[in-house]
């Protein structure tokens, strides 16, 4: 019986700190779950958790479910007054976007911040937010799309291939892309990150193998993209290996699709279940590193982030075989993701970049404009004050339902022919209109970032509306 039993500390783990509560439980596992095996009296209790409203009438544990919920304390009028944290681009953020990092710092967890020049308002952290955190992740500082990422690949060839070879190029992009929750390749590639361990040893990961599979090389719908468009590189560039011309190019954007997906709904799900958050902020919801939920949190977050790249690889190998080119130089970097870093004063953190660039010393990133504008290959300079970040794009300037609502068709189309820009699929709500504009974003992050070049999109492939 000793090898069924479950101590306090094993509590903790789940998640479960209060005296009262951890007493409670072993008192039920005693009574009720008294041949259980470990796991089951787990799992149990994490179905519990998970679903409290469905166990509040519940005979075993009832009054555990009642007695948790008392001890949930609105946090905003015990926390002290939020932590500093600096705005780049001030006047072109919105009001709501400001009040959610103001909370986000108010955190006990939270130890610094930033937001950066094209944030806007989302779930929990504002896009373009970035938050520090002591030995904890939020879910929902890290975003839906886990590890969504760009990637650049440059080509020898010049850029009057757009020209020559368009229809050929259009072709290839409707042939070897896939968008979408439905589209998927007949025959998808195979990639290493899906022999990870991790889908035999993590519970939730293992229903999720055969998906992975299946979308290995598709993208997401919404403002992901695969496009051809032209580089300049305006002087000889060591960092990229490049020397001043104009380059053909292809650029993606997407995350690890249903995979990130159901593991940040499955972790925040959890993370809410074990918060003390009010209702207005539970998506700021943590899990403790040191908690099982936590570290298992971190280790799918970082097989999301490896099955995205492994994504964009794909995509990029597909293409360049059907042009029979061969990239010169590849560039790709990723934000909606977390990383173990260090403060200025050398304070180790948990930093959450939802919507932001890495931009650590002499690191390199790929910052997109609209459809109509060009957006930079950047380097970043390693700014303590943006905790080494840079905005991940020009941002949102109307949501989603004002771009609709707001957008016409016959505008949009007229906006991007006076670019010379070809769309294939794509939404109003993509429409360039409804993005700040790239150039005064990237005017307020000088100190962020250093430009080695640009890139133009010309022939761009979205998911249908």
């Amino acid at each position: 019986m000793k090898q069924n039993k479950i101590k306090g500390n094993q509590l903790k783990k789940l998640g479960l700190h209060d005296p009262k509560l951890i007493s409670m439980v072993l008192e039920i596992f005693r009574k009720s779950m008294k041949y259980a095996s470990k796991n089951q009296k787990v799992n149990k209790l994490q179905a519990v958790l998970e679903n409290l409203d469905m166990y509040k009438e519940d005979a075993v544990f009832g009054n555990f479910v009642a007695e948790f919920t008392n001890s949930k304390v609105d946090m905003t009028k015990s926390l002290e007054d939020p932590k500093p944290f600096r705005i780049y681009g001030d006047e072109e953020i919105s009001e709501p976007a400001k009040h959610q990092m103001y909370s986000a710092m108010k955190l006990p967890i939270a130890l610094d911040g930033a937001i950066m020049p094209d944030a806007h308002y989302g779930y929990g952290l504002p896009i373009g937010g970035v938050l520090a955190t002591n030995n904890a992740v939020i879910p929902y500082g890290v975003g839906v799309d886990i590890g969504c990422r760009m990637c650049l690949s440059i080509f020898r060839e010049g850029p009057e291939m757009i020209t020559t070879r368009r229809d050929e190029l259009k072709s290839v992009l409707l042939s070897n892309t896939k968008f979408g929750l439905k589209e998927r390749f007949e025959k998808p590639n195979d990639a290493e990150v899906l022999d990870s361990p991790l889908f035999g040893e993590i519970k939730m990961l293992k229903r999720l193998q055969i998906k992975a599979f299946q979308q290995l090389g598709s993208s997401g719908g919404g403002n992901h993209f695969v496009e051809f468009g032209e580089v300049h590189i305006p002087v000889d560039s060591q960092d990229l290996g490049v020397k001043a011309g104009k380059y053909f190019a292809l650029l993606s954007h997407s995350g690890s699709r249903g995979l990130g997906a159901n593991i940040a709904v499955h972790y925040t799900k959890l993370a809410k279940a074990r918060s003390h958050l009010p209702k207005g902020v539970q998506h700021l919801s943590w899990l403790d590193l040191d908690s099982q939920e936590g570290m298992e949190y971190w280790l799918a977050m970082n097989l999301a982030g490896d099955y995205a790249s492994a994504c964009h690889h794909d995509i990029h190998k597909r293409i360049s075989k059907v042009l029979k080119l061969q990239a010169k130089v590849v560039v790709e970097n990723h934000h909606n993701f977390a990383w173990k870093e260090q403060l200025a004063d050398g304070t180790e953190v948990i930093v959450q970049r939802k919507g932001a660039t890495p931009a650590g010393k002499d690191v390199l990133g790929v910052i997109p404009g609209s459809m109509t504008k060009k957006g930079y290959i950047v380097k970043g300079l390693g700014n303590p004050d943006s905790i080494n970040s840079a905005s991940h794009g020009a941002g949102r300037m109307m949501s989603l339902r004002e771009a609709k609502q707001s957008i016409t068709r016959s505008a949009m189309n007229k906006e991007l022919k006076l670019h010379g820009v070809e769309l294939i699929g794509g939404g109003l709500d993509e429409s360039p209109m409804a993005y700040k504009d790239i150039d005064t974003v990237m005017a307020h992050q000088t100190d962020l970032v250093e430009v080695l070049g640009s890139f133009t999109p010309k022939i761009v492939r979205m998911a249908n509306e």
